[in-house]
């Protein structure tokens, strides 16, 4: 008898060993994620094993690589004279103590790139692979490491264009990774502490910066230097980490991700947008050709969208290419003005993010009148 029951447990610890290894091997399976160079490969890569374990009680998290601060290395100690984007994302991760205990991690390389060289077939790739990657049930929300120079362009061509409300977050470094006190590993494990989130899901395209949650629409580079070096002007942040926790105090009620038009999906190429500084003494002729080798133009006007005489005669006169009228001021708002018309507002929007949105319009319609509401909503 006692044979017999050493032998019936014998049987049972082995069959439990057995369920256990091919749960894991499921959950592994489910969690792969592909690793690319660059974003023309990343758009057809294949789903590769992770080497990092799996805890079926937190989330699963992508972290996407697109180089920046975050992944430069130079002279130890030194904040200046380093090479940005030179770190892939699974070295940036394995460099952030305790990141693993947040959520399941997987990396995927896509750019390794300063931001001031990323394009519009970058962005649109971008998209296009987290919408891909968002349809599976295992993936949780994504992180993804930026430059900062054009961070918050980035972040706000996705709020326009991924269609998902899983959590999206944007981080980045103002110091490389071999500076003294650099500020991308605590920024990183941050941005996957809002990304496994529960109060993240819906709000959109996020970034996060120095402990400070922003919104992608509001977020703007405020310093060339300090590593609190974003913030949303007048409207503030939404919300602080502290940590690995996450305290949420407000949130945008503009449209963002799955309630937005825009369907990249086809789209190759956006169209051409310039933009138009505006100072005192002005060339007109400038402005002439700015107008003429566009598909549509944003002026960063002075004050609250004012410009020269000689200007106001030349854009009243243009009704071949939409131009939008922004600030060169970080506060505020432009308000509609008929004695420019048929320009069109940019309400809040600084030129850099009008530009983009006077893109994706014009992936839908040419009429001015509908790209002016798109301004009013977005």
């Amino acid at each position: 008898m006692k044979k017999q029951l050493i032998t019936v447990l014998a049987i049972i610890m082995v069959s439990a060993l057995f369920i256990t290894g091919a749960a894991l091997a499921t959950n592994q399976e489910k969690l792969s994620v592909g690793t690319t160079g660059n974003a023309a490969q990343n758009a057809n890569a294949t789903a590769e094993p992770s080497a990092r374990a799996v805890d079926g009680g937190k989330k699963n998290i992508v972290i996407i690589g697109t180089g920046g601060t975050i992944a430069g290395t130079g002279t130890p100690g030194k904040v200046m004279g380093y090479k940005p984007g030179v770190l892939d994302v699974e070295a940036i991760i394995e460099g952030v103590q305790g990141i693993d205990a947040l959520a399941n991690i997987t990396g995927e390389q896509m750019l390794s790139i300063a931001s001031d060289d990323i394009t519009a077939e970058d962005w649109l790739a971008l998209a296009k692979r987290i919408n891909e990657l968002s349809q599976s049930a295992a993936i949780d929300g994504f992180v993804i490491t930026h430059g900062t120079d054009t961070l918050e362009e980035t972040a706000y061509f996705l709020t326009l264009t991924v269609k998902t409300d899983k959590p999206i977050v944007l981080v980045g470094a103002a110091r490389p990774k071999t500076a003294l006190s650099a500020d991308g590993p605590l920024n990183l494990y941050q941005a996957v502490a809002v990304a496994a989130s529960d109060d993240a899901a819906g709000k959109g395209v996020l970034a996060v910066f120095a402990g400070e949650i922003f919104t992608a629409r509001e977020v703007s580079k405020t310093s060339t230097f300090k590593t609190a070096c974003f913030g949303s002007g007048d409207l503030g942040s939404i919300g602080y980490v502290f940590d690995d926790q996450v305290f949420f105090h407000q949130q945008s009620i503009k449209p963002h991700t799955t309630q937005t038009p825009f369907d990249i999906s086809a789209l190759e190429h956006l169209a051409k947008v310039g933009i138009a500084y505006f100072h005192a003494d002005a060339d007109v002729n400038m402005l002439e050709y700015m107008i003429n080798n566009n598909d549509g133009l944003v002026i960063a006007c002075a004050g609250n969208g004012g410009y020269s005489s000689a200007w106001i005669e030349k854009t009243t006169q243009t009704l071949d290419i939409p131009i939008v009228r922004s600030s060169r001021i970080a506060n505020g708002i432009v308000m509609e003005d008929p004695d420019v018309a048929p320009t069109i507002s940019a309400n809040n929007l600084n030129p850099q993010k009008a530009r983009i949105l006077l893109q994706l319009a014009l992936s839908e319609t040419k009429d001015i009148n509908e790209i002016a509401k798109y301004f009013e909503e977005y």
